[in-house]
């Protein structure tokens, strides 16, 4: 794991032996399980040091981990960028949501096999945990690697945060237009578009974003609206 705590340097974030440890137990599992359920193109030891895990530990520098606060990652898949930012971050409370069963099957294993505490995977879709009371408007920070559209995202994530909380969206790819469409959607939902800040990183050539909106008021009631609404009919500007 050496390009992975070279890489980590550069975030200025110190990864320890141990949090090496268990980045490669996670290499090794990611691998493992790949060859039954389809996780990840991306396989080779390097790459995934880069593009996966430094990838996902490239949100570290912007927010401040040490507080503990209670995360979501929605359509986290293999668990990315969650569970590297929890090891990276070990105080965090973590909640992994996805919803293929059989992925969520990888990340409880993943889970117990590097022993991390306080994270909870929920198997599931979004549209329908967000209207749960017990994830509604709970996180400080509700975070999603490119999962969906920025409109879509905006009204998927945005109900989980409390107000005065985050999401936090990576991105790649030329994206201004996609911001300017997701307007709508997040000034609804009770966001702020506060940002959408570059990400560079040493073995990764493509064009990364990360695109940061605040959480200012509640999120109106009827929304999320009933799965597969936000993607098949987005709110647009």
């Amino acid at each position: 794991m050496e390009r992975l705590k070279k890489g980590a340097k550069e975030l200025r974030i110190n990864l320890t032996s141990l949090q090496l440890e268990q980045f490669e137990q996670y290499y090794w599992l990611l691998i493992d399980w790949n060859q039954r359920i389809n996780l990840t193109s991306i396989t080779d030891y390097e790459e995934v040091q880069v593009k996966h895990f430094l990838d996902s530990l490239s949100i570290g520098p912007i927010i401040d981990f040490s507080r503990g606060l209670d995360i979501i990652d929605i359509g986290t898949g293999a668990g990315f960028p969650g569970i590297p930012l929890k090891i990276a971050f070990p105080d965090i409370q973590l909640t992994l949501l996805e919803a293929t069963v059989k992925k969520a099957g990888f990340l409880e294993k993943v889970i117990n096999e590097l022993a991390l505490k306080n994270v909870e995977i929920l198997a599931g879709r979004a549209e329908t945990a967000a209207h749960d009371e017990k994830y509604r408007e709970k996180f400080d920070i509700a975070l999603s690697r490119a999962v969906a559209g920025l409109p879509a995202l905006a009204e998927i994530m945005l109900p989980f945060c409390r107000v005065g909380g985050e999401c936090i969206v990576q991105k790649k790819g030329d994206i201004e237009e996609e911001v300017a469409w997701a307007e709508k959607a997040i000034t609804l939902m009770g966001g702020k578009l506060v940002g959408v800040k570059a990400m560079k990183l040493k073995g990764l050539d493509d064009k990364r974003w990360l695109v940061i909106i605040d959480k200012v008021k509640p999120t109106p009631d009827t929304y999320p609206r009933r799965p597969g609404m936000p993607e098949k009919r987005p709110i647009i500007s």
